[in-house]
Parts: structure tokens; C-alpha cells; sequence
């Protein structure tokens, strides 16, 4: 500090009050703040400077350095000056002792436009530093590294450039990237949820990882909820969080602690660890269920997934139903670290995206709309008068507190939800009918979709859901009770079918998080609100007048949203649901009638649960679809290509594909290689369309073990008969012959491929005999090679014996089902022997379609029947 009484003691000691001496003082205490800006130090000038010009000219001096300089107007009526007077000098200018004083009988010429304006009589002392501190945050002195001429903070670790631009490709360079990784042996296959994580890594909302946790920063966010960096290699150990987890290094340390509470793995079997294991290229494949390459993962960094360390760590209790506890106990028993870049943006295809903004465009738009502070109100539900009550509020707080512009951040999460929660198309749609009829104001609001997933882990989620939104230059996170809070189930360890955390206890652990140690996010807490029925809004309650308030809860919420109840008349009564009724003003009527559509409809398989993709499948030409993919009501039928005419693909191809002779079959795909969707003829429907298989609750069936590396069908005019028994005794499983197809890229569902048989593989499964039979497409080179041992397996199709074996014993096992087993000691029939098979099948085929062959009362067998 470089205050005017103290360097008059020195460097100023030869100067007086005259007009030149007074610019002589300002000209040179400019010049010593000048010295210290540029080594670095936050300089404060207290100094009497009343004229205009010299502080221009200071001001002038800083800035052709390159140097910040901040006017701060001491904006104090003369006559609370007088009265403080702390010096006692106003008291001797009234006595006559001082003459020619500032203000008084000289005098001061007020800044046109100062940087800071500072009413201080106005304000407490604590309430003066909060505002400079900001400023200079904002101004981005505080921090080391760059800032924003905004003033919005930027993300953490942000050295250059954002994330987003890093990690997601375009361009040549994407198309080149995707196409090596399409020829990777080794390919990570991703759930809907590990999606949701790829789209957090990709667009920097887990700032500053740039991939999955390697298993270093996993035991630091699960032990310390953060993480150590050095973004501009201080320590020398810039590359901390990107390097494989070196167990031997005790000296290494980052210099930056960042908040990081939640786990971001990607769990993979042993499967995908061996195919990572055997490949020396260093990278692994993205494959998403549908089969789409998105993106590579380098240098990757495979170690146990121990599961119970990890529920234990994020969500402090033991629950075998939690929602979220029981994907974690379902992922594979490996974790798969390692930094990622993608070959395009995720997207999902289901008419929200456009609300999907990522942190560089959020920043964006609030740039654009002049904020110069930014609070994120997350959502899981619709949005009320008390929600906007909280919004509204949280807006006049940081206005109170000196921000010029708040800009809102509606942010309703976006990614994997459990199924009772609200979907997400609903919330997105209610919200935007918020904004357009002005419940909240659009002109300071901007709704952005968080694309995370939500874990119901309570005070260690709340942690990563406020640093999250540092990414996109949020300095602010609006909290209320039972943040990400949820019941336990009947199995829960502790405290079964009740809160599984203390509804105040997330926000507490906010409060004292590292989320809030670097000073760039702060919170915004509420407590309950009521409706007050004298003036219909929702507000904290009115102790002096408590019948005037009413609570309503989320349950009655949805009793009144099933019944369709409209508006309240005054009075509003005292039981809503009898009425029928909901209150004015407790949400906007078009809000309203989407939350009663759903309620209404809750049933309908067409909601948007959450974010996960709907993307067209690989399907051959002559096909008609009927649903939407990923759905239980898809089907896909076949058609004559010439006439259009329905086709069944179990009963109307012929076995043969007659146009390559006697020794070459027709396949019809049912499963394209590397998609997961377990995609298989109904026997019972019409025409025997292509669906996909159901789990025992109903929802589609999908492999998990990893992405299938053939393609995966059935022989036309086949029948494994359950009552021709194999010599281990075990009867058919009433299918037709499944085929595996082991080219070198997808087939399209349902399209018919002659193929040349390879040999065969007979797994039991259950108790059935279910055949594999073993083939390649007639035009691969590979189809004229004689297979007569494992020697000329490996020697044309390298490795792929092995892998198949394993694939059709342990594939069940990732869903928690035992082991399968192969006959004749896991080793492959011969061509000859398997071509026996599918004309014994053919056979059982003829006498099931003639009605001698016990054919199930259920199955559709069409015409040829």
C-alpha cells in the first residue's frame, strides 16, 4: 500500500499542497506503483489525487506497460467524511488551522467513469473488501494464468485453449483419427452411462482430466474429493494426472489442488483387458452399444476396479439396490484409464440438443449477455414459483452484493437418471415454457443441459455437481436441502428405506469443500419456501401470519398433475387434491400442462429418460422398420427387393445360396459386428421380423461383455429340435441355427450373405444345445482355406479361435449368470461335420413347417407352413 501520509514522510517529503506539487505527488507514487505492478504486486495508492488529468496520466503510465490500473471512487458525502474524520484534520480546517483542504476550500474533480464505485457509507467494511477482492478476481490478478477480458472465470487447469477444442477432432484430422481407430483390435465398449461420462470428458466438465481416471487420480478423488495438478510445471509434474500411476514415486506433487469428488471410470471386463493386453499400439477404441467408433483412448492404464473401495468412498454406505451402486457392482472387474480424443461431438439425436451447450459456448452466451457473474441452479424436476423464487432471489443477493449483471444458469442435469425420475424431455420443455412466459427472465437466464449422470451420493456428488460449473464460468451454485440426496432400499445396510444421508449434510460438506478453496465458486443457500396464499407466490414463511402458507410437496405435486387439476379460485382451498385444484401462480400454465401430459402418459414408451443416443442402425436396403431402435417395439421386417413383397427371413430364404453352388448358405444378420443390441428373429410374429431380446424386467437386452467382434445371425430354413438330443444329451433349443460371421467389417442387419462354412462350435447353454456355426463371406479371399486343426486356424485367422471360445463361455457372466460350456473340449467341429448339422437342422426345419415336428403353438411359420 502506498498511502499518501506515509510516503510524504520520504519520497514525497519535499513537495506541498500546491496544484503543481499535488500532480507532482500523483506523478510520482504512479511511478512506484508502476514498479511494483511489474514485479508483480497488487499495489493499493491511497492517495489525495484531486485532479482529473494526473490520475488520467497515471492511468496512462500503467497502461502503455501493459499493466491493470483501477480507479476506485470514494463516492462519500463531504459530510460523512466531517463526521469520521479520523485524523482530526476536517476539525482543524473548521478552526481555521488548515486552509486550501480538498474538498473543502480546493478543490476535487470526481472521476467521469471510475472503475469501482464505492459508496462506503453504505456498506460495511467486510462488504467493501468482498467487492475489491471480487474485482480483482474478476480482472484476474489473484490467480496465476490467464484470464478473460469478462472477467467470468475460467476452467480448472485452463492454460491456453478449452478442453472441448483439445479433445473432440473435426475436420481431416478427425476422419483420419476415426478411421484408425476403426481397425484397433482393442475396443472399450461404453454403456449409457460411460457415454454420459465421455460426453463430460470431452467438452471439459471434469476440467482438468482430459480422459478416464487412471487409478492415481481415482484414489485421490475418492480419499481427498480433488486432485493435485501443475498446469504450468512448477513442480515439474505438468503431467501428473495424464501419466500411468507410478507407485514408486513419493516426491512428485502437483501445485494446484482442484476439486474432484466422484469417480469417472470406465469399467471393462477381462475379456477387453486381454485384447488390450496383446496389442502394443497404445491406444483402444471407443465403441459405443450401437457400434459407433467415437472416439480412442491413448495410453491406456488397466487396474482392478474394486468396487466396494470405491461405493464406500463416494457414497459412505453399503446398498446392493442403490441405483447407482448396483451399475458400479455391475461393471466389469478391470478399470480402464488413459486421456481421450473424439472424432466428432456427442450428440444424441432425440430433438434436445440444441440445449446442449458445452462450457466454451455456455461462456459464450454469457459473455453476450454482459454478465459479469454467473449462478448455475441445477434441476432433476419441473420448475415451480418456488424454484423461481429461489432463482429470482439468489439474483437480488449477488446484485446486493455489487454485481451489475447476475446472469442465470438454468442447468437441468441431463445424463442417467433412475427410472422414477422425471424424464428429461419433460423438464427440458417445462423449463423453456418458464422462460417464454416469463416466470424467469429470459434476458439474464440462459438454460444449458449438464450432460453428467447422476450417482445419488449426496455430500460427495454435491461437490461435483458446484465445481462442475466452474467449467463454463459459473462463480456461483445454488444448494437447498437433501442435495443429490436419495432413500436407502429394503437392502441397505444401514438405515433401510429411509434418508440415506441427513438432508442437511451436502450442503454443509459444500460449504467446507475444496470446491470453495480457490475462491472462484461461492454458494447461494436457501431453505424451505411456502406458497402464501394472500399474494400466490412462493417465499420463505411469514412467522407472524403462518396459516397465510401452505407446503407443497412433490407427491402432491404429481396427485394433483394425474388428476389434471386447474387453477385454484381464492379462496384457495385448504385439501388441493379434493379440489382438484392447484394454486395460481405455482407454475405457468403451458409448464403445467406438459407436467400433467407426462403424468397422464407416464406409461408411454416415448419420454426421453435421459441423455442416450437414438441413432439409426446399419440395416441392408430391402427392409422396412417398424419402431424406434433401442426400443422393445422395434422391428425390422424383410422385402423382396424387386416387388416390395414381405418376406420372412426365417422361413422364406432358402437355405442355399444357389447362385455360388451346393456348398455356400445364405446368413441373415441379425447382429452386425460391434453392436451390442441383442437383435434376434421373433419366431412368434408376423413375418418373423428382427427384435431385440428382452431382460426378465422387460427392458432391452444388450451384450455387456464387450463389442462382439463378428457378426452374429441365423441360417434360413433351420431348426435345432428339442427333441433330437446330443450325444452329451442335451436337446436343441428350439431356434434356428445360429451363424458367426468372422470378416472383417459389420454386415447390415437383416441382409442375406452367402457365406462359406468354417467349421463349428457347440455350446450348451442351459441345458440346450445351441450350435454356433462357424463361417466367412463367400467373396473373402479366406473362404477357399481348408481349416484342419488349430495350427490353420491361427495360421488364416489369428487369434480368433481363442477368442471365440472365450467370448461363448464367459459372455453371460458379465450379467451375473455362470459360465457356459463348450462340447468336444472347446475345439471347433470340422466344415464337414458342421455342414452334417445344418442339413440335419434343414431337415428338422422341413418337418416343423409340414406339422410333424412338435412346432410351438406360437410360432409364426407363414406360408411355408
Amino acid at each position: 500500500q502506498l498511502d499518501g501520509d506515509n510516503v510524504r514522510t520520504g519520497l514525497n517529503r519535499d513537495l506541498g499542497f500546491s496544484p503543481a506539487d499535488r500532480a507532482e505527488s500523483v506523478r510520482r507514487v504512479g511511478e512506484m506503483a508502476c514498479l511494483f505492478n511489474g514485479g508483480g504486486v497488487i499495489t493499493l495508492v491511497t492517495l489525495v489525487s484531486p485532479y482529473r488529468a494526473d490520475r488520467d496520466e497515471a492511468r496512462k503510465r500503467h497502461e502503455d506497460q501493459g499493466l491493470r490500473f483501477l480507479e476506485v471512487f470514494m463516492n462519500v458525502p463531504l459530510e460523512t467524511v466531517q463526521d469520521r474524520d479520523p485524523k482530526g484534520l476536517y476539525a482543524k480546517v473548521a478552526a481555521g488551522e488548515i486552509t486550501g483542504f480538498t474538498g473543502v476550500d480546493a478543490p476535487y474533480e470526481a472521476p467521469l467513469a471510475p472503475d469501482i464505485d464505492l459508496p462506503n457509507q453504505e456498506m460495511s467494511i467486510e462488504e467493501c473488501v468482498a467487492l475489491l477482492v471480487e474485482r480483482l478476481r474478476l480482472e484476474g490478478v489473484l490467480v496465476g494464468g490467464p484470464s478473460d477480458p469478462s472477467g467470468l472465470p475460467l476452467p480448472p487447469g485452463y492454460v491456453d485453449s478449452w478442453l472441448e477444442d483439445e479433445l473432440i477432432l473435426t475436420g481431416a484430422a478427425a476422419a483420419a483419427a476415426r478411421a484408425s481407430a476403426e481397425r484397433l483390435p482393442a475396443k472399450a465398449r461404453l454403456t449409457d452411462i460411460d457415454l454420459n461420462w465421455l460426453h463430460v470428458l470431452s467438452e471439459g466438465w471434469a476440467a482438468p482430466l482430459r480422459g478416464f481416471m487412471r487409478e492415481g487420480p481415482l484414489l485421490q478423488a475418492l480419499h481427498f474429493n480433488s486432485i493435485l495438478i501443475d498446469p504450468f510445471d512448477d513442480n515439474g509434474a505438468v503431467d501428473l494426472v495424464y501419466a500411468e500411476t507410478d507407485w514408486n514415486d513419493y516426491t512428485t506433487r502437483g501445485r494446484q489442488r482442484v476439486s474432484l469428488s466422484v469417480p469417472i471410470v470406465l469399467p471393462i471386463t477381462k475379456f477387453t483387458k486381454d485384447a488390450i493386453d496383446a496389442d502394443d499400439s497404445g491406444a483402444v477404441a471407443l465403441v459405443d452399444k450401437d457400434g459407433r467408433t467415437l472416439g480412442v483412448l491413448r495410453d491406456p492404464e488397466v487396474y482392478a476396479n474394486r468396487k466396494e473401495e470405491i461405493a464406500t468412498r463416494c457414497f459412505g454406505a453399503i446398498d446392493p439396490d442403490h441405483p447407482y451402486m448396483k451399475h458400479l457392482y455391475a461393471g466389469g472387474d478391470y478399470l480402464l484409464g488413459g486421456e481421450i480424443q473424439l472424432f466428432e461431438r456427442v450428440s444424441y439425436g432425440d430433438g434436445l440438443d440444441q440445449w446442449r451447450l458445452t462450457p466454451k459456448q455456455l461462456y459464450a452466451e454469457f459473455v453476450a449477455k454482459g454478465a459479469d457473474v454467473v449462478f448455475a441452479f441445477q434441476t432433476r424436476n419441473p420448475t415451480h414459483a418456488g424454484h423461481a423464487y429461489l432463482m429470482r432471489t439468489g439474483r437480488e443477493r449477488l446484485v446486493n452484493r455489487g454485481y451489475q449483471n447476475p446472469v442465470l444458469w438454468l442447468s437441468p442435469l441431463g445424463g442417467w437418471t433412475k427410472a422414477d425420475d422425471v424424464p428429461l424431455d419433460v423438464r427440458v420443455k417445462q423449463h423453456q415454457a418458464v422462460l417464454d412466459e416469463r416466470m424467469l427472465d429470459p434476458d439474464w437466464t440462459v438454460m444449458g443441459i449438464w450432460p453428467a449422470p447422476m450417482l445419488y451420493a449426496g455430500p460427495t456428488e454435491v461437490q461435483f455437481h458446484a465445481g462442475s460449473r466452474k467449467a463454463a464460468g459459473a462463480s456461483f451454485f445454488v444448494v437447498g436441502r437433501d442435495a443429490a440426496g436419495i432413500k436407502g432400499s429394503a437392502d441397505a445396510v444401514w438405515n433401510p428405506d429411509d434418508d440415506m444421508y441427513d438432508a442437511n449434510h451436502a450442503r454443509y460438506v459444500l460449504q467446507m469443500s475444496p470446491v470453495l478453496e480457490d475462491g472462484q465458486m461461492s454458494l447461494l443457500s436457501f431453505d424451505k419456501f411456502y406458497y402464501d396464499k394472500a399474494d400466490h407466490t412462493m417465499k420463505a414463511m411469514d412467522p407472524s401470519r403462518p396459516d397465510d402458507f401452505i407446503s407443497i410437496s412433490g407427491s402432491k405435486m404429481r396427485a394433483l398433475a394425474r388428476q389434471g387439476a386447474v387453477p385454484c379460485t381464492d379462496p384457495i382451498p385448504s385439501d388441493l387434491l379434493a379440489a382438484n385444484c392447484v394454486p395460481q401462480g405455482f407454475m405457468v400454465p403451458s409448464g403445467w400442462a406438459i407436467v400433467c401430459d407426462y403424468y397422464q402418459n407416464i406409461d408411454s414408451p416415448n419420454w426421453v429418460p435421459f441423455s442416450k443416443p437414438i441413432v439409426d442402425p446399419l440395416v441392408a436396403p430391402a427392409t422396412v422398420a417398424h419402431g424406434q431402435y433401442g426400443k422393445t417395439d422395434y422391428a425390422l421386417f424383410l422385402t423382396q427387393p424387386a416387388s416390395g413383397q414381405q418376406l420372412s427371413p426365417w422361413h422364406d430364404v432358402p437355405l442355399l445360396a444357389s447362385s455360388y453352388g451346393a456348398s455356400h448358405f445364405n446368413m441373415i444378420t441379425e447382429i452386425p459386428m460391434f453392436t451390442s443390441a441383442k437383435m434376434e428373429v421373433s419366431k412368434e410374429k408376423w413375418y418373423n421380423p428382427i427384435m431385440q431380446d428382452t431382460n426378465k424386467d422387460g427392458s432391452p437386452r444388450y451384450y455387456t461383455y464387450g463389442t462382439p467382434f463378428f457378426n452374429y445371425g441365423l441360417l434360413p430354413q433351420t431348426w435345432e429340435d428339442p427333441a433330437v438330443l446330443s450325444p452329451e444329451g442335451f436337446g436343441g433349443d428350439d431356434d434356428p441355427l445360429d451363424v458367426i460371421e468372422i470378416g472383417d467389417d459389420p454386415l447390415p442387419m437383416g441382409s442375406i450373405t452367402p457365406v462359406v462354412v468354417l467349421g463349428s462350435l457347440e455350446l450348451i447353454d442351459e441345458g440346450e444345445t445351441d450350435h454356433k456355426i462357424l463361417a466367412i463371406r463367400a467373396t473373402d479371399p479366406r473362404a477357399r482355406v481348408a481349416l484342419a486343426s488349430d495350427a490353420d486356424w491361427e495360421t488364416h485367422f489369428p487369434g480368433v479361435l481363442p477368442k471365440l471360445v472365450d467370448w461363448l463361455i464367459m459372455y453371460k457372466t458379465s450379467d451375473g449368470k455362470p459360465e457356459n460350456t463348450l462340447a468336444n473340449d472347446n475345439e471347433p467341429l470340422p466344415a464337414t461335420a458342421a455342414v452334417d448339422i445344418i442339413n440335419e437342422c434343414h431337415e428338422r426345419w422341413e418337418a416343423l413347417v409340414a406339422g410333424n415336428g412338435g412346432a410351438d403353438p406360437a410360432f409364426w411359420l407363414g406360408s411355408a407352413a
